[in-house]
């Protein structure tokens, strides 16, 4: 056997074979208990970085995996292809977004498959092609018929040279549009939404139906939904009819109310603005409406208002308060009102003391002396509720709920469940996305468009400008047509879907990926879902996940599934760091030195020769401190590629990428190599791999390191994945193969045989080449997965080390069945203890039982 590992050939060798054969097909009976295991599928922006190779070849590994454990498995790939990149590609190259989109994909696939996963591609899918988005297209009427879509007007960013909607990625920091440069305004557009507030409660109980998903995630979904019990309470406008409406989680404060504060955008605004403010207040809404959200709630800026000069009533009170507008209040958030108690909440507080406005305690520590007339800061813990009327000498805690009874009673109040979560609008105005399948008719309204007539295809005659909105829009050939319901003349929708949609339902998609009667076969999909291992990027652990989770819960209930939740266990992998070089001497903005420009060991930058900083950051284009994974794969292999990965650190950690460690996986892939091959090569070795009564103390202990490392392995990646100690057990057992004595025994054919075998998921190349040359029938992948053999395990005889005064003298085989005083006898009578003890006292006798006896002596 040629004792030269070589990869390149291998590699390619059984990438063909498996495809051959059909290794990685999903299999179509349901005779085995399922598997489903999905990364979260890859944007094909043109190129794979290590970020991709680590996730896919994390979610590779189980896929085989399960497959070795006796599972049937499902492993697909596709493509969330839509979205803003080819629709900038197109405007920038001049090239149709499909025909940009396609070409990365054709080459991202091709990477993909050189790195030798075992993906089914006959499930594939693009999010972007007719095909799939048809059923795109018709989940949306599912949320339309069942009163989940609907349309309102809500804020968007305006471009106002460019006369088109943008994205918040679309608008830097500085709040201008990244093509134009203008200052971006906000605008109120009629908007497309899907009614996720309606599953808020059961999308934030179910989350205690996810014990495998990381808590930190469910902790981020359970903060974004934002549950919150308090009251809903109505201040009276002074001189109107008008009422304005808050939400507040403290009604017990309500007493210490000094000023209402309105959202600029708030319908009532104009109401309650007074002449004499009217042009003050106009120029600051105006101002307003140029900040985006970040910048309106962002905590490090000070918060902004002016009065309006109307005046609302406390209703507990009667007393007349301010209404003011200011820029941290956002209309779609809650009522788009809130009430100021600056005693009792900080942000209050300090608008309060910037306006000097009234500041009224109404709640004291329960240990209080008196109550403060002019308090320093906001007291926020519970307490005694003060000048409140009836309610002094409470709790705040029993205050709160007697405070909203009262409300109720009164007919000013309620209590109210509020939740943080927002309708999710789903509206883009742009052109590469799913187009909403709605006509829009003069007589009938917002009209369905047939299922027959889907999927409303993207028209392939646009011009890409980036100007003058949504290119659709400008197509009046596709935009008029005639009613579906009455015939009379109408106007397509031309917002397209956010590209959110498209992914929040690819994993059903997959189990049925070629069905073209329906948008699958519910058997089929309540056959393989929930998927069982989801590994994707915690980035996503918010909106992708809650989107996915609100999804699968409607279409449940619609009919099409029998399941409450998409993902079973969820494994979000750490970031790929490299090496990084920076500049910290720039007036506080870093500079990034790519690493080709630097001498790693007097690292200055190139163009001032100032020392630079090294550190460990996320691989990107920007640091100039990525790894091509091509480079590493021609210089090391695949196999050498994914064991590093998988072993330098656990899947769920940062990892950080380090040239000595990957040739360290490299070296011991040859070491491996080197073992099967003088195995194949000695004339004498024993084929045989299974012996049930290995002769001697040489065998048993090589048979027990077998299947010690048989037990640890599978204990490391069951459940928890701990790869990077699973390779460290094979490490083990190669080691204990290459020290063995016996390497003509069948003890030691059974240790190459188990150590081939269970190299198979991380390394599957190799492994498939050491199979064969072992003399194997079948492909490696296909056979049964290690089991530990307990008897194995217990170790019949010791080695009992012999101290004396703490110091080794020798040792003797002992039975490991010994008790305590057994071991002392052995070890006295020994000739070693005998040979320091003769003519000595012993004073004292230690016994370690398996270990040692240590006899100290005078």
């Amino acid at each position: 056997m040629d004792t030269r590992y070589n990869p390149a050939e291998i590699e390619q060798k059984w990438q063909n074979k498996w495809l051959e054969i059909g290794l990685d097909k999903t299999p179509k009976d349901n005779n085995k208990p399922k598997f489903y295991t999905l990364s979260m599928f890859p944007y094909p922006s043109g190129s794979l970085h290590m970020g991709h190779v680590r996730n896919y070849t994390i979610t590779d590994v189980i896929a085989r995996l399960k497959r070795m454990q006796g599972y049937r498995v499902l492993h697909p790939m596709g493509w969330d292809a839509f979205g803003l990149p080819a629709e900038n590609a197109a405007i920038n190259r001049g090239v149709p977004p499909s025909k940009w989109t396609y070409q990365n994909i054709d080459q991202m696939r091709g990477q993909l498959q050189r790195l030798g996963l075992s993906i089914d591609w006959d499930c594939e899918v693009a999010t972007c092609s007719p095909d799939y988005y048809r059923w795109t297209q018709w989940i949306f009427l599912q949320f339309f018929q069942a009163g989940l879509a609907y349309q309102k007007e809500a804020a968007v960013n305006w471009d106002p040279i460019d006369q088109t909607v943008l994205a918040n990625e679309q608008v830097d920091n500085e709040g201008r549009s990244w093509r134009s440069g203008a200052i971006v305004e906000r605008k109120l557009l009629r908007q497309w939404f899907l009614k996720i507030t309606d599953y808020a409660e059961e999308l934030l109980n179910d989350l205690d139906k996810l014990p495998g998903w990381p808590e930190r995630v469910k902790t981020m979904q359970a903060n974004w939904i934002g549950k919150s019990t308090g009251a809903y309470l109505e201040f009276p406008v002074v001189g109107m009819d008008e009422k304005i409406g808050v939400y507040t989680t403290r009604p017990d404060t309500v007493y210490g109310v000094s000023y209402i504060v309105l959202a600029p955008e708030h319908p009532l605004t104009k109401q309650v603005t007074t002449q004499a403010r009217q042009s003050e207040v106009e120029a600051f809404v105006k101002e307003v409406s140029n900040q985006s959200e970040l910048e309106r709630t962002a905590e490090d800026k000070p918060k902004r208002g002016i009065p309006t000069g109307g005046k609302g009533i406390n209703p507990f009170t009667g007393e007349e308060v301010p209404i003011w507008i200011a820029d941290y209040v956002l209309y779609e958030y809650g009522t788009g009102a809130v009430m100021g108690v600056p005693a009792h909440d900080a942000r209050d507080f300090k608008f309060a003391k910037q306006q000097d406005l009234a500041i009224k305690a109404v709640i004291v520590r329960a240990d209080a002396a008196d109550v403060p007339q002019a308090p320093k800061e906001a007291y926020t813990e519970p307490g005694i509720v003060v000048n409140s009327d009836i309610f002094n000498g409470m709790s705040s805690v029993d205050a709160k709920l007697a405070i909203v009874e009262y409300a109720e009673k009164q007919g000013f109040g309620q209590a109210r469940v509020q939740y943080r979560l927002r309708d999710w609008l789903i509206s883009r105005q742009r052109y590469w996305g799913a187009p909403i399948p709605i006509v829009h008719c003069p007589d009938c309204g917002a009209v369905p468009v047939p299922d027959r007539d889907l999927p409303v295809q993207l028209p392939e005659n646009v011009e890409f400008s980036g100007r003058g909105g949504s290119p659709l829009a400008q197509l009046e050939s596709w935009v008029n047509v005639d009613c579906p319901s009455c015939g009379t003349p109408a106007k397509r929708e031309t917002d397209t879907m956010d590209t959110f949609i498209d992914s929040s339902w690819y994993y059903l998609r997959f189990t049925d990926a070629k069905n073209d009667r329906e948008v699958f076969d519910s058997t089929k999909v309540n056959d393989w879902m929930p998927v069982n291992q989801y590994v994707g990027g915690i980035e996503h652990a918010i909106l992708h996940l809650l989107y996915s989770r609100f999804f699968t819960k409607v279409l449940r209930d619609r009919g099409l599934l029998n399941f409450d939740e998409p993902f079973q266990h969820l494994l979000t992998q750490g970031m790929v760091q490299g090496l990084t070089y920076m500049n910290p001497n720039k007036g506080g903005k870093e500079k990034w030195i790519a690493s080709n420009l630097v001498n790693p060991t007097d690292p200055r930058d190139p163009e001032t020769g100032e020392p630079l900083q090294k550190l460990y950051a996320t691989m990107s284009k920007s640091k100039g401190n990525g790894v091509a994974p091509e480079d590493v794969i021609a210089k090391y292999g695949v196999d050498t590629a994914r064991m590093f990965v998988l072993f330098k650190a656990p899947p769920e950690k940062d990892l950080e990428w380090d040239e000595a460690d990957v040739e360290g996986q490299f070296r011991f892939l040859n070491r491996v190599w080197r073992l099967v091959s003088d195995f194949v090569d000695n004339p004498q070795s024993s084929k045989k791999s299974k012996s049930p009564s290995p002769k001697s103390k040489i065998e048993k202990d090589l048979r027990r390191a077998i299947h010690t490392a048989i037990k640890e392995v599978g204990e490391d990646v069951d459940g928890e994945y701990q790869f990077n100690t699973a390779i460290s057990e094979l490490m083990k057992l190669s080691n204990a193969l290459a020290d063995a004595n016996c390497k003509d025994s069948p003890i030691y054919a059974e240790g190459i045989q188990t150590l081939v075998s269970m190299l198979a998921p991380f390394a599957p190349h190799i492994a498939e080449e050491l199979w064969h040359l072992l003399g194997n029938d079948g492909s490696v992948h296909t056979a049964s997965w290690s089991t530990h053999d307990p008897e194995a395990l217990i170790a019949h005889e010791i080695t009992l080390v012999i101290q004396i005064n703490g110091k080794k003298r020798g040792d003797l085989q002992v039975s490991a069945q010994l008790d305590k005083a057994q071991l002392e006898k052995y070890a006295l009578e020994s000739e070693v203890a005998q040979r320091y003890i003769e003519g000595k006292t012993i004073k004292k006798a230690i016994v370690v039982p398996g270990k040692l006896v240590n006899f100290v002596i005078g």
